[in-house]
């Protein structure tokens, strides 16, 4: 095949509804769904809440962060891209190689999570079947066009967020007592010792249950190199997502801890296989609506190919970019004339597929390989905080000023440093007790990736030589990387 300028290009053909819808789709799963109610249940309905504001607001944060870095350079490498420009060479190749890896990983957390859900209704089924339609299923969606895939991840959010609205309109008539009885009011929200339970260690354990739920949303820096019009999408997806966060998030803890108190045990599940015990289908129970059960097991099906959807599209679109970097090999360049990196999704499906196989013949292997992909989204926002808070000072010391960025992270500099400060809080904060009793298998399946980051980046740093770019020398010039497919728009 002749090895042309289109053989390197990635199509840009995604609207500001796709933008939108993938942003949100990638921050309401199970998160949400299911492990809400273990929030709850840990920390009391108030905890619950300051944690998912908390860490809701350190969201938008890094997404504006993003959003000034995205609209100034879209392309699809995004915040490994971002870190190469803007602070060192090695942390590029670490955070593309860490974000690349974590999304193959999770690609087979996904699939596997999938077959669960689907026994459900099918027990005698055999799990695998299930698990290699989904991911046969996803491979096709992403290897027509990103168009069919950013079409498919809009309306499957879609159903996520209609099913938020239902939700929120029945448990309120619910608490009110239209439905399902007797009005419940406020008395399960100040149950015994409601609303704050476990004090400040309790609340503080719920921020990494709020920071999972909401990973996926730098998934819009991703996308910024296939957007029609990156300059207006990224900006107003951001905003978006935001309030609809928080709207969706904060208000379907406050109606789950109204109906159901802190003490029940149906709030310990946090799992796809919980789905029984979902506080969305409790809820629906008890507004007598029979066929709950079924219908949640639906929506969360609809979620977790929507994620292993996002999965398989970021890590072909960051291995894509590794190779354009110089970071992968150049093999990984190639595009079909669609505009997608076949060869870098098929190495994503390979690393999948790999890792499932893991899962059946070798459980502790796989254990370890979800463990070394565990904190990887934390780390990519640590990165995303970095590259702005450089990018911006990068910006001013050039003699630019704040008017001449297509759009501009308002909060700046508080932003990105509270945004790197709550990461590490997260980070450090997952299993503090294996600390205190020096469990070591606990800390390495707890912490691995921080260790596989940090050699990532000196195995990189020692054998090129890299330093930190003085700000004065940082490129922070609009970048016009794929701009000879804007001809190409469908």
């Amino acid at each position: 095949m002749a090895d042309n300028d289109n053989d390197h290009q990635v199509k840009r053909e995604l609207k500001t509804r796709h933008l939108s819808m993938i942003a949100l789709g990638g921050s309401i799963g199970t998160g949400l769904f299911v492990a809400s109610g273990s929030a709850i249940s840990t920390a009391g309905p108030g905890g619950a809440l300051v944690a998912y504001v908390a860490m809701g607001a350190m969201v938008y944060f890094l997404m504006t962060s993003l959003g000034e870095m995205a609209t100034n350079m879209p392309v699809s490498g995004s915040f490994a891209t971002y870190s190469t420009k803007y602070v060192d060479p090695a942390l590029g190749f670490a955070m593309g190689w860490n974000y690349w890896f974590n999304w193959a990983i999770t690609l087979a957390v996904d699939i596997s999570t999938a077959a669960l859900v689907m026994k459900y209704w099918l027990p005698n089924i055999p799990s695998w079947i299930w698990s290699v339609a989904v991911l046969v299923l996803i491979f096709l969606i992403n290897a027509l066009t990103v168009k069919v895939f950013g079409e498919t991840e809009y309306w499957m959010a879609m159903i996520k967020v209609i099913t938020v609205i239902i939700f929120l309109i029945v448990g309120v008539l619910t608490i009110i007592g239209v439905m399902g009885g007797h009005a419940t009011g406020l008395e399960n929200f100040t149950y015994k010792k409601a609303p704050f339970v476990g004090g400040l260690p309790a609340t503080l354990s719920v921020f990494v249950v709020a920071g999972f739920s909401f990973q996926g949303t730098e998934l819009v820096g991703i996308t910024a190199g296939e957007s029609k019009t990156p300059e207006k999408s990224i900006p107003k997806a951001i905003n978006q997502v935001f309030w609809r966060i928080l709207l969706f998030y904060i208000f379907a803890i406050f109606v789950i801890a109204c109906i159901i108190p802190y003490t029940s045990p149906d709030l310990l599940g946090s799992s796809a296989s919980d789905i029984a015990i979902s506080p969305f289908t409790l809820v629906f129970k008890r507004a007598g609506l029979a066929a709950a059960a079924s219908v949640m097991n639906a929506v969360i099906l609809t979620s977790v190919i929507s994620a292993a959807n996002s999965g398989m599209y970021a890590s072909s679109r960051m291995l894509y970019s590794l190779s354009l970097d110089g970071y992968a090999p150049k093999y990984f360049e190639h595009t079909t004339k669609h505009g997608v990196p076949l060869r870098a999704q098929v190495a994503t499906t390979v690393v999948g597929a790999l890792t499932f196989i893991a899962s059946i013949a070798g459980p502790q292997v796989y254990v370890w390989l979800v463990a070394a992909s565990g904190l990887t989204g934390f780390i990519a926002w640590v990165g995303i905080a970095i590259s702005h808070f450089r990018f911006r000072r990068a910006f001013v010391k050039q003699g630019h000023k704040e008017s001449e960025l297509k759009y501009h992270a308002k909060w700046f500099p508080l932003g990105p440093i509270l945004a790197l400060i709550l990461c590490i809080v997260v980070i450090v904060g997952q299993d503090p007790g294996s600390f205190v009793h020096f469990d070591w298998e606990k800390i390495l399946v707890t912490y691995l990736s921080v260790p596989l980051f940090i050699v990532l980046f000196f195995y990189y740093k020692i054998r090129h030589h890299t330093k930190m770019i003085p700000l004065d020398e940082v490129d922070v010039e609009p970048h016009k990387r794929d701009e000879t497919t804007d001809d190409e728009e469908a």
